[in-house]
């Protein structure tokens, strides 16, 4: 997102069916606005009922309080799964991809009717899925539904329902960018941004082809059609679907990040080729990270296991990486442009941090990086990943990715919706603004409480830890870290979903006047287009701060993962 797509004239013969943006200058296709509208508003429910659970869920782990029994906690931990980790990031990425293929592009939408369709099918299916958990006593399985447990055929076909529904929208992705380079909407390759949602939308197909290889058998296993369902099999489709899934949210999140630094402080990328190579290197080996799941499993070579989960996968980490430091780097080289010049992190200091897309951005990285990263990647390890994986360390890691990095960027991002998309002003800013710390901050001890849990040996997916016998003692400390988190994590919650129901429900109808929801003058998302080579050449605007600050993250990056092989050495002594 460099540069805005040029405005140039519709189409002859198509449809006159939309709107010019005055703050971003781009044509918005009505269909469009209403897919996004529609998607978003499926996200923000699913992402209600699913926080719903997460309280539920944290004050039941949270052995001193241990609120619900032991049917209703697993029947809410699927419930949670499939709202969290599914219905509400996907709705979301929906959205997204069909903002990029269109408004990005200055494109119209090329088959509205069939990403209705698609939308319909993952609403339905997503009801499904929460009625059959909720109200079958039945369907005993958890999100996984490993086999040989046998759920409800219902609850498989509301998953596949919701799947085919997404890959329904996804093909509408392609086919927008396709008719918008015929129409010469764009010249070239693709804007930076759209170019990473489709890496997002690539993934997503891969994601949804091995989520259907591993659901349709178990249908017609559960409807009796089919005798016997391996579960290795099951086991090796479900995480090609399960864990690439996060990997459709990191792109996502990714293409969100370019977005908000460009919103909130004008950036051009450092090297936009760098920043496509990153993109591309999540192609080819973003989703081997899947083999972890599978390292206990029969049938499965050494050499298989040892290369999925070290070597090829840490090609993909380096995409990240290049990420973490093209986006800071740009940062600071606009913000070294407009005058913040002073020592090394003097524009760090003077950036917006009023504005809840800049500081959902850095909280987001933060999270994402320091936390979910480090960590992914050191579990990730075999040797390690076979100590660790059934303890809570793991959803402490993916709660830092997806809680932390994908929701934050997300939620950051839906204060410029609602006034460019939805066209109405945004209401309880001073929340908007202090929404993205109170989130971030409770879901960063909300992960350190379940990492330091998972360190003493807590298990995950557990109901009651006391079953085993004596616990160490500082586990009751570490678990009250984790719900006083979980409790934070909501109100931020509370607070983002107050802030979108008022604005939506309240706010005045009207074009939107200006892209900063915290006010000041300037449009950085226009600006940036104004930044030359000369200007990013110059000394004084070369990104020294973020060079220190990789480097620190290299280092705790060390630190972090040398520690763990110390503590698998003393795990076993020998004497």
């Amino acid at each position: 997102m460099a540069a805005l797509a040029p405005t140039t004239p519709w189409t002859k013969g198509a449809k006159d069916d939309y709107r010019v943006c005055g703050v971003t200058t781009l044509k918005v296709d009505m269909h469009t606005e209403r897919l996004i509208i529609a998607n978003a508003i499926m996200a923000v429910v699913t992402l209600t009922l699913g926080g719903i659970a997460a309280l539920l869920i944290a004050l039941t782990r949270w052995q001193a309080i241990h609120l619900l029994d032991a049917a209703w906690f697993y029947r809410l931990l699927t419930l949670h799964g499939i709202d969290m980790l599914v219905a509400w990031v996907v709705f979301f990425e929906m959205a997204l991809l069909t903002f990029g293929s269109t408004a990005l592009l200055n494109a119209r939408h090329a088959a509205p009717k069939l990403a209705w369709a698609g939308w319909g099918m993952m609403t339905v299916g997503g009801v499904l899925a929460n009625i059959v958990v909720l109200f079958d006593p039945k369907n005993t399985v958890m999100f996984t539904a490993y086999v040989p447990l046998k759920a409800q055929p219902i609850f498989y076909f509301s998953y596949i329902l919701y799947a085919v529904g997404a890959l329904i929208t996804t093909s509408t992705f392609f086919i927008n960018v396709v008719v918008a380079k015929r129409e010469k909407r764009f010249e070239g390759s693709l804007p930076l941004v759209v170019f990473g949602l489709m890496a997002t939308a690539i993934i997503a197909v891969f994601t949804l082809l091995e989520g259907a290889a591993a659901i349709v058998p178990a249908f017609f296993w559960s409807l009796g059609v089919i005798a016997h369902y391996d579960p290795g099999i099951y086991r090796n489709f479900f995480w090609g679907f399960g864990h690439p899934a996060q990997q459709v949210n990191l792109a996502a999140m990714v293409s969100v990040w370019y977005m908000l630094a460009n919103i909130t402080i004008g950036i051009r990328p450092l090297n936009e080729k760098f920043s496509r190579l990153a993109f591309i290197l999540y192609l080819f080996f973003i989703n081997l990270g899947s083999a972890h799941h599978l390292l206990v499993d029969p049938g499965l070579t050494f050499a298989w296991k040892a290369v999925n989960t070290s070597y090829a996968m840490y090609l993909a980490v380096l995409g990240s990486m290049m990420h973490a430091f093209s986006i800071p780097g740009a940062m600071e080289t606009a913000m070294r442009i407009k005058g913040h010049t002073k020592g090394l992190f003097g524009w760090l200091r003077d950036a917006p941090w009023n504005e809840p897309g800049f500081s959902s951005l850095v909280i987001s990285m933060v999270l994402f990086g320091w936390v979910g990263g480090v960590t992914g990647v050191t579990i990730g390890t075999e040797q390690i990943n076979m100590l660790v994986h059934n303890t809570m360390r793991l959803p402490g890691h993916f709660h830092a990715t997806v809680v932390g990095g994908t929701t934050v960027a997300f939620m950051g991002f839906t204060y410029y919706v609602i006034p460019l998309i939805f066209r109405k002003e945004l209401k309880l800013k001073k929340w908007a603004q202090w929404q993205p710390y109170v989130y971030g901050g409770g879901t960063a001890l909300l992960s350190l409480g379940m990492i330091t849990s998972g360190l003493q040996g807590v298990a995950r997916r557990s109901w009651d830890i006391t079953f085993a016998g004596v616990v160490p003692g500082t586990v009751n400390l570490t678990l009250a870290i984790f719900g006083i988190g979980a409790l934070i994590a909501v109100v931020g919650g509370i607070m983002y979903i107050a802030v979108v129901l008022v604005s939506i429900f309240t706010g005045e109808r009207k074009e939107a006047a200006t892209i900063l929801v915290a006010g000041g003058e300037g449009n950085p998302l226009l600006e940036s287009a104004s930044i030359t080579e000369e200007q990013m050449e110059k000394k004084q605007n070369q990104p020294k701060g973020t060079f220190v600050l990789v480097f620190a993250f290299l280092v705790w990056f060390a630190v972090y993962y040398l520690a763990n092989w110390w503590l698998l050495g003393r795990t076993w002594f020998i004497r």
